[in-house]
Parts: C-alpha cells; structure tokens; sequence
C-alpha cells in the first residue's frame, strides 16, 4: 500500500453506480447510433443497386432497337420484292422482244419467198413469149392452124357447151378482182373458170392447181374455145383462164385489170387441158 493510501484525498474517487449506468446507456446510445448509422449506410450503400437501374430507359432503348431493325428488315424485303418485279419485267420484255423478232424474220422470209416466185413467174413469161413467137402473133393473124391436125382454133368452131361456156366468161369482161370471189359480181381466176364450167354441169375443183389437171393436155398449138389455159406447171399452177378462139383468152387477171379478155401474146400461158 501507498504511504498515502490512508488519505482520502489522494485515493480514486469510486464510480457511482447511476454513473456507471448512466455512461452504460450513453455508450449504448453512441452503439445505436452507430449501428443505426451502418444499417443506414448499408441501406445507402445498397440503394444505388435497386434504385439506379434504369430499367425503363434500357427497355424503350431496346423497343427503338427493335423497331429499327423491323423497319430496315422491311425496307429490305420492299427492295428485294421490288428488284424481283424489275427482273421479272425483264425477262418478259426480253422474251417479248425475242418472239417480236422470231415473227419479223418470218415474215421476211416469206416476203422474200412471195418476190422469188414472182420473178421466176415473170422469167418463166418471158421464156414462153420467146420460145412461141409464132403463137403470139397468132391473134393478129386471124384464126390459128394446128402445124400437126390442122385444126382451127378460131371461134367460129365453138358448139354446144364450148360455146355456153365462151359466152359466159365474155359476159364477165369488166368485173372487178377479188382473190377467193366465185361470182356474181367479182372472181378469182379460179372461180372465173369453175363458174363457167358449172354453166354447163360441169363441177371443176376450187384451185387452179387442180383445175390444171381436171382433163386431158393438149398442145397450145391445138386449142379449142372452152380449153383451160393455166400458167406455171401442171399440177402447180398459179393462173387459170378459158380459151374464148381467135387466139384470145379470158381471166381474172388481178385487182388492177379485173376480168379482161385479151390475146394469148398478152400473158402466154404454160399449157392448157381439155375437159369437153
């Protein structure tokens, strides 16, 4: 012990039990505090987890993302939709353009066709006018005679259905041309002569094709009015027409002359068959 311990003064004063309480619950206090204060600041601390989300910002963000990408998917599709009419309109225009084409060409082909058959028409005319100088001027020589029969080709000698025959083809000198008219008032050269053979009972086919070989050949030497005269080839003609005698013919010639009777000098024919 102190030498001083026996003096009050000098000992440490002892702590009241109300001060020892009361420091307890001071010191509580400043524990609650602070507990209270680090519950606070947990709660703070947790706070900006659960309150600064921004959840609707990011959810509109990603609607306006979406939106876009549905917009720009379907300006793709327009376009690929529209790329695909601009393509099919080009292949229709290029197939189009292809049969256009196709067409042309034919029908150049058959122009070219038609103008060759014409002039070997006209050269085959001009070969017979040459070749038959003597059958030519026979109309201006009156009535021809046969080198071989000596049979008069002159109309004097035409009789029963010959003459019925000449006389109507004469009665239709003056009509017009028409190509596939059969009469009354307009034929082709081909109806011209199955009209007239009608006349008579006579039933002639349609074509001139076919009306050059509805009888028997003769020579262009040995005609008799009522003979059919035809132009091209046996079996292949394109004219027809009927020997009236006195070297002259009539026929539907075409749409300028019309039906015309005229000398055989005229348009020599190729041959001539013999129905009656």
């Amino acid at each position: 012990m102190s030498h001083t311990a026996h003096i009050r003064s000098h000992r440490k004063p002892r702590r009241s039990a109300s001060t020892i309480a009361m420091r307890t619950g001071v010191a509580g206090g400043v524990l609650s505090t602070l507990a209270v204060a680090g519950a606070s600041g947990s709660a703070n601390a947790a706070e900006p987890v659960t309150q600064t989300l921004e959840l609707p910002t990011l959810t509109a963000d990603l609607a306006a993302q979406v939106a876009q990408s549905a917009d720009v998917t379907q300006q793709a599709a327009s376009s690929y939709e529209l790329r695909a009419e601009r393509d099919a309109a080009a292949a229709k225009a290029a197939e189009q353009a292809k049969a256009d084409l196709a067409e042309a060409k034919k029908k150049a082909a058959e122009k070219k066709k038609a103008e060759e058959a014409a002039r070997k028409a006209a050269a085959e005319r001009a070969a017979r006018t040459a070749e038959r100088p003597t059958l030519n001027s026979s109309s201006d020589t009156g009535p021809a005679q046969s080198a071989d029969t000596g049979t008069s080709t002159g109309s004097s000698s035409a009789t029963g259905s010959a003459a019925a025959i000449v006389s109507f083809v004469q009665a239709q000198v003056g009509k017009a041309y028409v190509s596939g008219a059969t009469g009354p008032s307009a034929y082709d050269c081909s109806g011209l002569v199955q009209a007239a053979f009608k006349q008579v009972g006579i039933s002639l086919p349609r074509v001139s094709q076919d009306q050059s070989t509805a009888g028997t050949q003769v020579g262009l030497d040995n005609l008799q009015p009522g003979d059919i005269l035809y132009w091209g080839g046996a079996g292949s003609a394109y004219h027809v027409g009927v020997y009236v005698g006195d070297g002259m013919f009539v026929g539907a010639q075409n749409s300028s002359t019309g039906v015309v009777e005229k000398p055989l000098s005229y348009d020599p024919p190729s041959g001539a068959v013999r129905v009656l």
